[in-house]
């Protein structure tokens, strides 16, 4: 099976705050073709798009806020200037969870947000943490808030999170099908403060994940948000780890 995969860049951020150039060539270099965006320290977005098509990486998505009020021309600027057209929003607070009301006015929010996306030819996702798989009622807070969703939502379902949460991430890619067409990998401990090491170095069964997800993934897209060794070295192990098991 083969897939393309893609860094998360909010993994390397101290790397991209010291030198943006060299870490994006590093990340080429480590045989990645594409990258999810998540800020520009010291580069404006304009220039950060040429290095990563210079560099034949593609944009994949683009971690941003929801484009509503004050923030929707600042974030539609910004994914015409990325020409990606995958906006994903990265996180809502926890406590925006906790309650039926409080996931049925994020389900609202979602749903206005995406009516400004469609309109821009974008594609709205919800990328998820531990916390969206909480159970509120009886009931896990994601499954209340998909009733809720316009169906043209999409997720990029973070399956370390998941895991963490307790559930099965590759039963829950499976449920999501189509629905959720790219995947945070990551690995570890599956602890909520323990310390993130290189794809296939930790608990989490990956080769099940990219099964479970099989022709509905279009990217697999690498974030460890920390981790417990060099952070660019677990990058390149983490890219020749998948690569080994999608042969």
């Amino acid at each position: 099976m083969s897939k393309p995969i893609a860094l998360q860049l909010y993994t390397v951020r101290e790397s991209l705050a010291q030198d943006f150039t060299a870490t994006i060539n590093y990340v080429a270099a480590a045989g990645y073709t594409g990258v999810e965006t998540a800020g520009f320290p010291g580069i404006t977005p304009q220039a950060a798009a040429e290095l990563f098509h210079n560099l034949g990486l593609t944009i994949v998505s683009a971690h941003a806020p929801l484009p509503l009020g004050d923030k929707e021309a600042e974030v539609l600027d910004l994914m015409a200037h990325l020409g990606t057209k995958r906006l994903v929003s990265a996180w809502l607070p926890p406590e925006t969870y906790a309650t039926v009301d409080s996931i049925k006015q994020n389900a609202d929010n979602f749903n206005a947000a995406n009516k400004i996306a469609q309109a821009n030819g974008l594609t709205l996702f919800i990328h998820n943490h531990d916390f969206e798989f909480g159970t509120v009622n009886g009931r896990l807070a994601i499954d209340i808030l998909r009733e809720h969703l316009d169906p043209s939502i999409q997720f990029e379902l973070d399956t370390y999170w998941i895991q963490v949460a307790g559930q099965n991430p590759a039963a829950v890619v499976a449920e999501f099908g189509k629905q959720a067409p790219l995947l945070h990998i990551k690995d570890g401990p599956a602890t909520r403060d323990g310390d993130m090491v290189a794809a296939g170095q930790g608990v989490v069964d990956i080769p099940a994940i990219i099964a479970a997800g099989g022709d509905n993934t279009d990217w697999l897209i690498v974030e460890l948000d920390r981790c417990g060794t060099d952070m660019l070295t677990a990058v390149t192990e983490s890219h020749a780890y998948l690569k080994t098991i999608l042969k």
